[in-house]
């Protein structure tokens, strides 16, 4: 039924379970992944104290964020292709987790959306985390949530 998964991984616990059960069910299913790491843009002020900072700024930042981006996605590719199953991996910036998601699905033509109920955020995802809840509010591809 489902043959193309968008994993979207923060390198959270939960989002860790949650990259071996899509791999499972990638496997059972005879699917392949596409693992996915949304990150931040670089945060930007234009007035007050945030608007005196180095120029190198943002080029480090993203340096220094696509490089743990690249070490979560490389774990999961990892797990991945020991268990036998194709898999890709892709980051995109964004300062919506949540459209950087639905993006990378729509771009990848997947057919589901398989990611954690709550990733980094703490207190925002005592129940259902924010941007999960975002992601099943605007895909218009479905999405399974791991809890």
């Amino acid at each position: 039924m489902f043959k193309h998964l968008l994993v979207p991984t923060d390198g959270s616990p939960l989002s860790g379970e949650t990259v071996e059960r899509a791999i499972a069910f990638a496997k059972g299913a005879g699917a392949r992944i596409t693992f996915f790491c949304a990150v931040q843009s670089f945060p930007t002020m234009y007035h007050g104290i945030g608007a005196i900072f180095d120029a190198q700024a943002p080029a480090r930042y993203h340096e220094a964020v696509d490089g743990v981006a690249q070490d979560i996605l490389d774990a999961a590719v990892k797990l991945a292709t020991a268990a036998g199953v194709d898999c890709a991996k892709l980051t995109l910036a964004s300062a919506e987790p949540y459209a950087a998601i639905i993006e990378a699905a729509e771009r990848q033509a997947c057919d589901l959306i398989f990611m954690a109920s709550h990733g980094r955020k703490g207190i925002n995802a005592l129940l259902l985390g924010s941007e999960t809840n975002k992601v099943l509010t605007h895909s218009k591809i479905p999405v399974l949530v791991y809890r």
